[in-house]
């Protein structure tokens, strides 16, 4: 009689089984999107990272020269396979094909901004289903400070969080600011 109760004690019913896999499906149903927005908060810091280096070569190829490069080509660092304006940062360099990362694009002397912008793709599309955060880092290349452009609600609330705002906003500057951040004076 005693084996018998202490192999009672040792087993779970199928009720009870239930009610544990709810609560860890509800903990991780609160859990996965803080988490995604973590990874996505990630990238972001890859991509503004790069966006340094390429200002900083913009900034020394400026001084060289009197003028920015156009293309990667023309910078002291250049990512692996890059050439022309533009480049993706995960997949194929020229198309994107095949990656989860960015395009990464060289406005130099195109616009009168000069400045370097990523925009988060999927396969080469910016704007691909899969993507759940759509946004654009631009930086001035005379500048430390990135705006962050979002799109939809999830973007906007990824720029808002990356710009240390509390309402979701279509743009921002890391500097704390709404809107787009200050162009440079002296380009």
């Amino acid at each position: 009689m005693k084996n018998a109760n202490i192999s009672r004690l040792g087993s779970f019913t199928l009720i009870e089984l239930l009610v544990v896999v709810l609560i860890i499906g509800i903990l991780a149903a609160m859990a996965l999107p803080q988490y995604f927005k973590a990874v996505e908060r990630s990238r972001m810091t890859e991509a503004v990272t790069l966006m340094d280096s390429i200002a900083k070569s913009q900034r020394r190829k400026f001084m060289q020269t009197n003028r920015y490069a156009r293309n990667f080509e023309g910078l002291d660092v250049s990512p692996k396979g890059a050439t022309g304006m533009e480049y993706y940062t995960k997949g194929d360099p020229v198309t994107g094909a095949g990656g989860n990362g960015f395009r990464i694009s060289l406005d130099g002397e195109r616009f009168s901004e000069s400045l370097v912008a990523a925009l988060r793709v999927v396969d080469g599309d910016a704007f691909s289903d899969s993507l759940q955060y759509k946004y654009i880092l631009r930086r001035y290349y005379q500048s430390d400070n990135v705006s962050c452009s979002g799109f939809y609600e999830a973007g906007q609330e990824l720029c808002a969080d990356f710009c240390g705002i509390d309402t979701p906003v279509e743009l921002c500057c890391n500097n704390g600011t709404r809107g787009d951040c200050p162009e440079p004076t002296n380009n």
